[in-house]
């Protein structure tokens, strides 16, 4: 008997242990873990479209950027969960999933006499279990096999999370939070994200599926804005070859397999071609690169793991008030210019 409360005992404290290293202060690891890159996203990208976030950072930091990126990420997306019933019920279902594989449970049987005092002590270390993880598992599972994916890029200084397909937020509402709560003074300030570009859609590079997709976007933003603009309505432009030098785009021109891809890796080209489909549902509309009312960004992804270089982009109409117009048009930054110096993003 002696020897049973021994082992008991030694159970227990183990038990306890392990609760302990659930600390914030004992397990920053845990709580802000690092997730791996989901290496089925880059074809999911080529087969359909997906809403998500392309992060820059400096280079070489990229895994204190991830860290810092699921922070902010968790606390803005955590606040939607309950707008979508399906996804947060599942998501639940993760979670908790999740805490039985981070928050041992389980109480040695074979030294515990009573079944009823063994179940009541699970339920008992559930609860508390819960209580401790509960910081970790929320921050952990908005990366980890629940909705969003961490994807493999070939180029250095950026970060690319996609949602799955059976989950699409708003990216540029969460964005827009995210600027409200740096402005309030709610977030601390950032060390290694540079920007953050809501992904709305994404697409294969041909001229077909970006007119499908622009326009699809631009309608729901005259839509969501429910306001009539001023005539005439003034758009801008962006497009960023992120990672594509001339070298690689000459490369890409002589592959006849992309050559319809290829031909809208020119920037002009892929002008052209949005410009239209804007103009197109709003008649009365012209370019304004200085003061635009709506603005159409286009990010090329680099994607690792993609035959033949098969290029895929993220695209997103969004408010002037998200964007910078100088020196160049694209999402405006989350920290100051003297730090983003520091790392080119």
């Amino acid at each position: 008997m002696a020897s049973e409360d021994r082992n008991l005992g030694l159970g227990f404290r183990k038990e306890e242990d392990e609760h302990r290293e659930l600390s914030p202060w004992e397990q920053h690891s845990s709580i802000i873990s690092i997730p791996r890159f989901d290496y089925n996203a880059p074809q999911a990208l080529l087969d359909r479209s997906h809403c998500g976030f392309l992060i820059t950072c400096p280079i070489k930091r990229e895994k204190s950027a991830t860290k810092e990126a699921i922070s902010i990420l968790s606390k803005f997306i955590t606040s939607l969960q309950g707008a979508t019933t399906e996804s947060s019920g599942s998501l639940v279902a993760d979670i908790t999933a999740k805490r039985r594989k981070t928050c041992p449970e389980k109480v040695d049987s074979e030294h515990t006499n009573d079944a009823a005092a063994e179940n009541n002590q699970k339920t008992e270390t559930s609860v508390v279990s819960e209580e401790n993880c509960s910081v970790s598992t929320n921050m952990d599972m908005n990366v980890e096999k629940s909705f969003l994916s961490l994807v493999k890029l070939t180029r250095s200084g950026l970060l690319l999370f996609t949602f799955s397909r059976n989950y699409s937020p708003d990216t540029v509402d969460i964005v827009s939070d995210i600027f409200h709560s740096i402005e309030l003074g709610n977030l601390k300030s950032l060390s290694w994200c540079h920007r953050i570009f809501p992904i709305q859609a994404t697409c294969r590079l041909d001229e077909e599926n970006l007119q499908v997709v622009v326009r699809n976007l631009v309608g729901c933003f005259l839509d969501k804005k429910q306001k009539k603009f001023e005539s005439p309505v003034k758009f801008a432009v962006g497009y960023d070859r992120r990672g594509v030098d001339e070298k690689e785009m000459k490369i890409r021109k002589c592959d006849s397999q992309g050559s319809k891809s290829s031909a809208l890796l020119d920037r002009n080209k892929c002008f052209t071609i949005v410009a239209g489909v804007v103009k197109e549902i709003i008649s009365d509309s012209v370019v304004d690169l200085k003061s635009p009312e709506l603005v159409v960004l286009i990010e090329l992804l680099p994607l690792s793991g993609i035959s033949n270089g098969l290029p895929v982009v993220a695209v997103s109409v969004l408010p002037y008030n998200l964007v910078r117009t100088k020196p160049r048009l694209c999402i405006k930054p989350l920290i100051s210019d003297s730090k983003t110096s520091k790392g080119k993003s």
